[in-house]
């Protein structure tokens, strides 16, 4: 790049000096540059030396003072401000083409001027000397920890604020003079981080940066303390805040404000307050986060608990505990309890992954900040991600993903490949312990925009597999040792499965891809809804035919843009697998076999509910539309824009998501809340809520969280092993007498109880090591006493809000 014209240089060179308490080196090092431009004035000019003295205590103003040599300036602080706020003046001073910064104690020789000035005169903007990368000569080290901070700080500097610049804070550095003026003016900080911030200036700006090896030794009397470093630390935060555009801060409090207003209902009373459309699932998602929590405190394995699933016991790595967030929110769990530990996952979670797109799309997509917010919100606000955030944080808490995408994509462009591929294996690791099922469908997701990018850019394919691949291997490597002995306690640990059966079909109906989800705002439709899905949880598709409409109007008109075939290939492709095994063609009684048999039997992907397959074209809609958003922004033909925003907002509007809907919890029967369970049942001994608690009815968890975890629980809800091929099954392997309590519960009909039956009940009730049965208020709740009645041989007691009978009394 050129040098810019020069409108306020009057002179070639000047050098900067800021000094404080520098009485005894000062003098020397002004005797060396004054010398040095002496003698070398038909190369460096006319020049002149600004000592900045920054509130200096001692003589440092005399030392300046006693110089004959007008071209020897001296500006002055009243106090002492730090290192910046005396850069900031001297360079304000300057009168010089050029501009050098240099320490007082010339730790970097004045000769060492002629490189850098070497990297200016080839058209660099500012040459920083640096004793970091090959050719430089460090002739006196510091102290060997000052020189381990000195690392690690530059080495969080290059991650946070100036990549690809090795040493940040050496203090020898050439500018070109105006640009100088105009950066160290745009800065704020006063402290040892203006360097950092002024080469964030250039950067941004695009001006050219040399790092330039230098010849460097370390001299006593240094400035830099210990407590400097944390000061750095601090200031580097702050600059990273000041560096956020105001709209992506907005961006980020209206993706906080959505997920706030989704989950009202709840907030109203966390912890009393129920989402009747997650059915079980957040009775279930409170006790993996207070288990987790209960684990971690008592130092337990947290990769298995016998609280449920009494005696065999549940594998939670098996179980979608997500430790990756439940242990870390431990202390909120304890202190808080798990309802407002859940809340505040699934609430934060949604904007994190909101805050994750938006960052991709504006990184890799597009740079209209409003296109990149339409882009996120269709992301993570999609029909089946609210269906999910009634209570599945794994499906909705996708923050990784996003970044995931970003490091494959560093790798395809051959960017530091082995730190890239290294990074992508931790990225894996930590998503594992956040889903499983998500990371898979995300890396299909991924596998289909790659293969149709590689068909439309066969030259960027052949450029990107190499260093992809090295880098997935690197990656592999990484992951490996961290998640190795997880995924084996998963797969064959205690109470291990092989798979869990959904049933033959669990995919999408084709009109569920163009109908309408049940908590959508304007166009929700339940009955249509629950005809054409699982459960309110899964329903995985219903983006609405006016969005299907949009996105392939989008796709036509923006053709020529091989991203936007990849995207629509992706969409579709993944809408298709979504079917399942096989799917029934529209207003047809014709049955076809589906693209997802190919992987039905296949390892991992036998446990996949295959409708969850079409959340993968949330996102690939959603960077379709920022696309179209940032193409119809740019338009300068008023009808065209006008039209092409009124088809989005049309699109857009009818599958808005309303609040999800929010009931009174039932209330925990006194005989848990209070206590007094405690005196029936003893140590190693269980409570046997009747019927069992199933994925069906899971109050009991409730009780359990609501007692502290205090006793354990036959049944549950959870996945675990059934039979001699373990089987994966919702809930634990059934037993006769608690088959035919469910079954009284259920159908209104009991058995006739005779010795068989007591005999068996004594028999299951000592598997279950049961101290107490209780029974709560229910449906049909009449005819299981009278059942558990025959069985025992005993009548219930009425305490506490439920009949208990006390296994201890001979029963």
């Amino acid at each position: 790049m050129s040098a810019p014209t020069r409108t306020t240089a009057t002179l070639d060179l000047t050098v900067v000096v800021p000094a404080y308490n520098e009485e005894h080196r000062l003098g020397p090092t002004l005797a060396a540059i004054t010398g040095h431009l002496r003698e070398n004035e038909g190369r460096w000019g006319t020049w002149e030396v600004v000592v900045v003295d920054d509130g200096s205590t001692d003589g440092t103003r005399d030392v300046v003072t006693a110089l004959t040599d007008p071209r020897v300036q001296l500006v002055t602080s009243p106090r002492n401000r730090g290192k910046g706020h005396a850069l900031r003046l001297g360079v304000a001073a300057s009168r010089g083409a050029r501009v050098l910064v240099t320490d007082a104690d010339l730790a970097a020789p004045i000769e060492e001027l002629r490189v850098l000035d070497k990297a200016l005169t080839e058209g660099h903007a500012a040459a920083i000397g640096s004793r970091s990368v090959p050719g430089s000569t460090i002739e006196h080290h510091q102290h060997r920890m000052r020189e381990l901070l000195g690392r690690a700080g530059n080495s969080l500097i290059r991650r946070v604020a100036v990549p690809g610049i090795r040493d940040t804070q050496c203090g020898f550095k050439l500018f070109d003079g105006d640009r100088a003026r105009k950066a160290f003016a745009a800065s704020r900080l006063n402290g040892w981080g203006i360097d950092v911030e002024v080469l964030q200036h250039f950067r941004r700006a695009d001006w050219p940066v040399a790092e330039v090896p230098v010849r460097w030794a370390h001299q006593s009397g240094s400035k830099v303390r210990p407590l400097d470093y944390a000061r750095v630390l601090a200031e580097l935060t702050a600059l990273k805040t000041r560096a956020l555009r105001p709209a992506d801060l907005l961006a980020v409090g209206l993706f906080l404000l959505m997920a706030i207003a989704l989950y009202a209902g709840r907030w109203l009373d966390p912890a009393g307050r129920y989402l009747p459309d997650s059915l079980q699932d957040q009775n279930q998602w409170e006790w993996f986060f207070a288990v987790t929590a209960d684990n971690v405190s008592h130092f337990r394995n947290p990769l298995f608990t016998d609280l449920q699933g009494f005696p065999d016991g549940v594998n939670l790595m098996a179980n979608t505990v997500m430790l990756g967030l439940s242990v870390p929110f431990t202390p909120i769990t304890l202190l808080a309890g798990p309802a407002i530990t859940l809340a505040l996952v699934m609430t934060l979670g949604l904007t994190a992954t909101a805050t994750a797109w938006y960052w991709l799309i504006v990184k890799r997509v597009v740079r209209q900040r409003g296109a990149a917010f339409a882009g996120a919100v269709l992301a993570t606000f999609a029909p089946p991600m609210i269906s999910h955030a009634n209570a599945h944080p794994n499906f909705v808490v996708l923050f990784m993903m996003p970044l995931i995408i970003d490091r494959a994509l560093r790798l395809c462009e051959g960017e530091r490949v082995r730190r890239n591929g290294a990074v992508l294996g931790l990225m894996a690791a930590y998503q594992i312990f956040l889903g499983e099922e998500p990371l898979l469908l995300a890396a299909m997701g991924m596998a289909l925009f790659a293969l149709a990018y590689a068909v439309v850019r066969r030259d960027v394919a052949r450029a990107a597999w190499r260093p992809l691949l090295r880098g997935l291997l690197t990656g592999v490597a990484v992951c490996l040792p961290i998640v190795a002995f997880p995924l084996y306690w998963q797969f064959f640990g205690p109470q291990s499965y092989h798979s869990v059966l959904h049933g033959d079909n669990a995919g999408n109906s084709p009109l569920a891809l163009f109908s309408f989800a049940e908590r959508s705002l304007i166009a929700g439709d339940a009955d249509r809804a629950n005809d054409l899905s699982l459960n309110p949880t899964e329903q995985n598709a219903f983006y609405g035919w006016p969005l299907a409409a949009l996105a392939f109007a989008i796709v036509v008109r923006l053709w020529e843009r091989p991203a936007v075939k990849a995207l629509a290939f992706t969409t579709v492709a993944a809408a298709f697998l979504s079917l399942g095994p096989e799917f029934r063609i529209p207003l047809a009684d014709t049955v076809v076999p589906g693209p997802w048999a190919l992987l039905a039997d296949k390892p991992l992907f036998e446990s996949v509910i295959e409708g969850r397959v079409a959340m993968v074209c949330a996102p690939a809609l959603g960077i379709l539309l920022a696309i179209a958003v940032e193409r119809l922004a740019g338009t300068r033909k008023l009808s065209t824009r006008c039209f092409g925003t009124l088809a989005v907002v049309l699109a857009v509007l009818p599958i808005v998501p309303a609040p999800l809907k929010s009931v009174d919890r039932v209330e925990v029967p006194a005989f848990i809340a209070d206590g007094m369970w405690k005196s029936y049942v003893g140590k190693g001994e269980s409570l046997v809520p009747v019927p069992l608690p199933d994925p069906g009815n899971a109050e009991a968890l409730h009780w359990q969280t609501a007692a502290g975890l205090g006793f354990r629980l036959p049944g549950g809800y959870f996945n675990g092993p059934y039979g001699e091929n373990r089987v994966g099954i919702y809930g634990a392997a059934p037993r006769f007498t608690s088959n035919m309590l469910r079954d009284v519960r259920y159908q209104g009909v009991a058995p006739t109880i005779g010795d068989n039956w007591r005999a068996q009940a004594r028999k299951d009730f000592a598997f279950w090591k049961a101290g107490v049965l209780v029974l709560a208020p229910q449906h049909n709740d009449g005819l299981l006493r009278e059942t558990l009645e025959q069985l025992t041989g005993e009548p219930g007691r009425w305490t506490g809000g439920v009949w208990v009978w006390d296994l201890h009394d001979g029963s």
